[in-house]
């Protein structure tokens, strides 16, 4: 029932310190498409003054977030939510901060719309929506191993791929969120924060 993805037990510190940094001194996460449930657990337990809200569109995603959940038996650890981040409508009427993991490049583009839409929904003033993975920047030359798993992604699903850079920030701009930081991370990554204005 539970999942397991290697990568996080690789970046979930990296991913945390950063979030120490960003996320509110209290209130509700929600991070958008959760996956296994593992970051789910790490954060809750790294941050135990924050109520945690999983959520995927995925049932075996659930299973194994319930799973995880159920093992780890943290108080502040919510039981996940079905939301698919291109839907009109999110099972959530607030957040705090949004945190979006590994899910921009193996989506429809569809996805990031509904990721912003909803965040800037959701998201009270000066709020953060973090994203997490990699992209594409004009001004930066992409490592070989990115332009290999982006040709992988597209020959998986030629809706996903890696997004640029520049494409996000006019999504996040359209949606009044402006991005305020960017952090290069292990593996060819970025951490990517936006706020509401």
């Amino acid at each position: 029932m539970k999942g397991h993805a290697p990568a996080t037990d690789r970046n979930r510190e990296p991913i945390a310190a950063i979030l120490t940094e960003e996320l509110p001194d209290s209130g509700q996460i929600l991070e958008v498409a959760s996956g296994t449930g593992e970051h789910a657990v790490h954060f809750a337990r790294s941050f135990p003054h924050l109520a945690w809200q999983p959520s995927d569109p995925d049932a075996g995603a659930l299973a194994s977030i319930a799973a995880w959940r159920e093992e780890a038996d943290l108080p502040n650890l919510l039981p996940p939510l079905l939301l698919n981040a291109a839907a009109a409508e999110w099972p959530v009427q607030a957040a705090d901060a949004v945190v979006c993991i590994n899910m921009v490049h193996i989506s429809p583009w569809a996805a990031s719309i509904g990721l912003f839409r909803g965040a800037a929904a959701l998201l009270p003033a000066g709020a953060p929506l973090v994203l997490y993975g990699p992209y594409l920047e004009a001004e930066v030359e992409t490592v070989p191993s990115n332009r290999a798993f982006d040709r992988s992604l597209k020959d998986r699903n030629r809706e996903w791929g890696l997004r640029d850079l520049a494409d996000m920030d006019r999504l996040a701009a359209g949606h009044g969120l402006r991005r305020t930081r960017r952090v290069e991370m292990p593996a060819n990554n970025l951490m990517l924060v936006y706020r509401k204005g």
